[in-house]
């Protein structure tokens, strides 16, 4: 049998807009019984493809527990053909947090909704091989062991919610659970050889007693002969192939634009290297500078011991100075004194001259030694030293 490819937003819109089927995909990827959903007002889908390539619905739902009780809780699909940016997903999913209709007043503490988020990526993420995965929120202490009186609480479920993410290449064409059967229906492996816009089932493959699956196959059949859908379905493919073609050229920007940086990044470590050189060289100049502040330093200290010496040597210059000027004094006055000593000599001479001529005239007299020394009050060995002179 021939189906519509819901990977298109216009079938996959045209879907999701029977309660029922709504009821039946919701309830499969939450694994929870879903009595009642609603397309939330003010959704936003695909109306700005020139910006956006991703096609979101709200979805209001009544869930059933086991023990019998209904919680509403709010579900955000997204769904989206092409890698895009997370930020996208946390802006749309920031309007939810934002939103006060999806807050409860009428309870006592005012809490809000519980919400789940729902991803249907038509790419991979990362390597991550399993089609469908859940994340979901707990709460642990500080020994990482689970906390589990007062869970769960509407503070805390208020502040943080469940992922679904469906990866839609993963899907194999294996079914094994419920999901796997309501995922085949975006598997993409069943793509028709004549056109991309449907998908090609086995007739056997779903069970015509199935109440769930067979309404989502013949909705998606009576998608795959509407005129309309098919002009939506090649719009769209003229949409994501300039998504395609703008994104060759973003990728030959980018890549080059990658290579520029890395030239950028490799000159700035060469930059940064001769950063480095030079730092180093400013530290050895400084290095440099220092030891020569510190020789400048002795200098100027040797300098000043030097210059105290030259102080000293003056000093003592001028000390020595004033003893050569004693020292030229005491000469004046001894030879002043060795002068008037001349002159004494010369008078004590003169005197001994006139002695030894008194001498000789009183020997030439007869005189005794004994007379003449009386007679001229000196000693008569002196007398008798005059007297050998004159004999010799």
């Amino acid at each position: 049998m021939t189906i519509a490819n819901p990977i298109y937003d216009t079938v996959f819109k045209y879907l999701m807009e029977d309660e029922r089927i709504a009821r039946t995909i919701l309830s499969a990827l939450l694994k929870e019984d879903i009595v009642k959903v609603e397309v939330r007002p003010h959704e936003y889908t695909n109306g700005q493809k020139e910006v956006l390539s991703i096609f979101r619905i709200d979805f209001g739902a009544t869930i059933r527990k086991s023990d019998g009780k209904e919680q509403l809780i709010l579900i955000e699909l997204q769904k989206t053909w092409l890698p895009t940016e997370t930020l996208r997903f946390r802006q749309y999913l920031g309007v939810h947090y934002q939103n006060p209709k999806n807050i409860i007043y009428d309870s006592a503490d005012r809490h809000a909704l519980p919400m789940v988020a729902v991803y249907l990526l038509g790419h991979t993420v990362g390597d991550i091989e399993e089609p469908v995965i859940y994340v979901r929120h707990q709460a642990f202490n500080y020994d990482d062991e689970p906390v589990k009186r007062g869970i769960p609480n509407h503070f805390v479920d208020s502040l943080n919610h469940d992922s679904i993410i469906v990866q839609i290449p993963r899907l194999h064409g294996r079914i094994n659970n419920r999901l796997d059967k309501v995922l085949s229906i975006f598997d993409q492996k069943r793509v028709s050889h004549e056109s991309e816009h449907y998908l090609s089932l086995d007739d056997h493959a779903f069970d015509t007693a199935d109440d769930d699956m067979q309404p989502i196959i013949h909705r998606l059949m009576m998608a795959a002969v509407s005129v309309e859908m098919r002009q939506n379905m090649n719009v769209e493919d003229e949409y994501f192939s300039l998504i395609k073609e703008q994104e060759g050229k973003v990728y030959g920007l980018e890549r080059d634009l990658a290579e520029k940086m890395a030239l950028l990044n490799e000159k700035d470590d060469e930059l940064a290297e001769k950063d480095g050189q030079l730092a180093e060289k400013a530290s050895q100049l400084a290095e440099k500078a220092s030891q020569l502040a510190e020789k400048a330093s002795q200098l100027a200290e040797k300098d000043g011991q030097l210059a105290e010496k030259d102080g000293q040597l003056a000093e003592k210059d001028g000390q020595l100075a004033e003893k050569d000027g004693q020292l030229a004094e005491k000469d004046g006055q001894l030879a002043e004194k060795d002068g008037q000593l001349a002159e004494k000599d010369g008078q004590l001479a003169e005197k001994d001259g006139q002695l030894k001529s008194l001498v000789k005239m009183l020997m030439q007299t007869g005189r005794s030694v004994d007379d003449i020394a009386t007679a001229l009050h000196i000693d008569k060995e002196k007398v008798q030293n005059m007297m050998n002179e004159k004999e010799s």
